[in-house]
């Protein structure tokens, strides 16, 4: 039988640790899964490394470089220098000049980060809490760095620990109005969606006000206990970043009852830190753990969550989580080392989003912005608009709830495609392929697509470099007629002898032959770019 006519009955759903074949078909469905587009070489370390060391070092969270001042707009910090901690110039003009300034650098950024070669986790996990805490860009790019480095600070660490860091947050809480939650004037909007989508779920309504796992009494209870907070320093010309500030003035300091759901417990006037104490009430509940393992589920695995993956599978994933007191790197190293994680149907159920669109391209044949800074970080800015136009904008999700995608029932990941963005996921690989690139400064950027090809395996043997460019960018083996059809662009329907001939020239130092070998990869990387298969992964 055929991997493809496989029924949903063969799916595994053990978590016992994976025994299985290791071979480069699993070090590419784990790597492709946590990575923003690996390359043949590291699918090949991943082989021979195993999978026990390959999974150790891919859940590492690895110090990362603040963003640098490059617009010219940016007159405190010198061109060069990180802005972060930086104060604004007085003046409205001024501050939104500087603003401007160190919001280009923010989003230059966030897509550099994406552009990395380093084998870990972190940005696929930073990505997965920007969706799940989502919070757009604040008026002072300063809260909105903190905001991301406090996701990355808590990538693979303590749920609990982060919803606490993530409740004070000043980013957080301009986003969702609780800088202006308080005693005179409780504001509900953050305590609604730390029960709905941050921490609990809702789950199906049972009655008026109830739901599955609270009521509307909870949501009024909770925004009483997160009353008192607000945010002082934005755009400040003394203070190096805005900060959260508890004023005991403006909090509610009587007794807030929760329901029966909490098994109805009273939360007692706590000050400052009584948001914490709340918080603790609600990781009671095993729904918890349930809610954010299903989260992970779908991201990482698949979208499509059956009744068997629910009761086998997510569960255990709930039983590991709890266990470990929250936190988060032992579930997935757990789901990462499971025989269900490598099981066949699995490969290829997710429709890559725009952000893995992009850097599957870039990433996976070692592309990257050589130039100066200002060029460097414009090019990633033009990388930013066009992952935008495809509607996953980083920084910016479309709702408190996240990009739609990601939950939008029964649709999912198959949002992110349609008669517009298609084009676009198209046309974006034509342009870094066979056509002049994207023209920033007087410069393009273009795949590093020669130093690709030149890295495989057996480059001069096109049968093989085809094999390897489908394990690449494929989740899973394609038919030998369309690799016939590649190998075909790639040799311009000549014999396989006269490329490898052609090839051992040009390597050998005949520079006139450079040109046409590199067209002749180009064509075929956009052909592989535009099919079905590479949509998936």
């Amino acid at each position: 039988m055929k991997p493809e006519e496989l029924s949903e009955t063969s799916v595994s759903l053990s978590m016992q640790p994976y025994s299985g074949a290791w071979t480069k078909e699993e070090a590419a469905h784990l790597l492709k899964r946590t990575l923003f587009g690996p390359t043949n070489q590291q699918m090949l370390d991943a082989v021979n490394n195993g999978m026990n060391a390959t999974v150790a070092t891919l859940l590492s969270i690895n110090p990362i470089n603040p963003p640098l001042t490059y617009d010219p707009f940016e007159t405190i910090s010198p061109i060069g220098t990180t802005w972060v901690n930086s104060v604004y110039p007085s003046g409205t003009i001024a501050a939104q000049n500087v603003e401007t300034a160190r919001l280009k650098s923010l989003g230059a950024w966030v897509m550099e980060r994406l552009n990395n070669p380093q084998i870990s986790i972190a940005e696929k996990m930073c990505l997965f809490w920007h969706n799940h805490f989502a919070a757009s860009a604040t008026s002072d790019s300063r809260a909105t760095y903190n905001y991301h480095m406090l996701l990355r600070s808590h990538a693979l660490g303590n749920f609990r620990q982060m919803v606490k860091d993530i409740t004070i947050d000043p980013c957080m809480l301009l986003f969702l109005n609780g800088a202006t939650n308080n005693v005179y004037s409780p504001n509900e909007n953050y305590a609604r969606e730390l029960l709905e989508l941050f921490t609990i779920g809702k789950g199906p309504q049972l009655a008026a006000g109830d739901y599955t796992n609270y009521t509307e009494e909870d949501v009024a209870a909770g925004a009483k206990i997160l009353t008192g907070y607000t945010v002082d320093g934005l755009r400040s010309t003394t203070l190096p970043s805005p900060i959260a500030v508890y004023y005991s003035v403006l909090h509610d300091n009587s007794t807030k009852q929760l329901s029966y759901h909490f098994n109805n417990a009273s939360i007692s006037n706590g000050e400052a830190t009584e948001y914490q104490n709340y918080i603790d009430v609600i990781f009671q509940q095993a729904a918890v753990a349930e809610y954010i393992c299903t989260k992970l589920y779908r991201y990482f695995v698949n979208y499509d969550i059956t009744l068997d993956v629910q009761t086998n599978v997510i569960s255990a994933m709930s039983a590991t989580l709890i266990a470990n007191n929250y936190e988060i790197l032992p579930v997935m190293d757990e789901l990462f080392k499971s025989e269900h994680f490598y099981d066949i149907t699995l490969r290829g159920a997710i429709i890559r989003s725009p952000l893995e669109v992009i850097f599957g391209m870039f990433n996976a044949t070692e592309s990257a912005p050589n130039f100066d800074l200002a060029t460097n970080s414009d090019m990633y800015l033009n990388l930013y608009y066009v992952a935008e136009t495809m509607t996953q904008s980083y920084a910016s999700p479309p709702s408190v709830a996240g990009w739609t995608a990601y939950y939008q029932a029964p649709a999912f990941s198959k949002l992110w495609v349609n008669s517009t963005t298609i084009k676009t996921r198209f046309d974006i690989s034509n342009y870094v392929t066979v056509l002049t690139g994207i023209p920033v400064n007087g410069f393009n950027l273009k795949l590093n697509s020669l130093q690709f090809y030149n890295n495989l395996s057996l480059p001069d043997d096109p049968i093989s470099a085809i094999n390897e460019m489908c394990d690449v960018f494929f989740p899973k083996p394609i038919s030998d007629t369309k690799k016939t059809a590649l190998k075909a662009l790639l040799t311009n329907g000549l014999p396989d002898a006269t490329w490898a001939y052609q090839y051992q020239q040009y390597v050998g130092g005949d520079t006139t032959l450079e040109a046409s070998i590199a067209l002749r990869i180009n064509v075929v990387l956009a052909r592989i770019f535009k099919m079905p298969e590479f949509q998936m992964i």
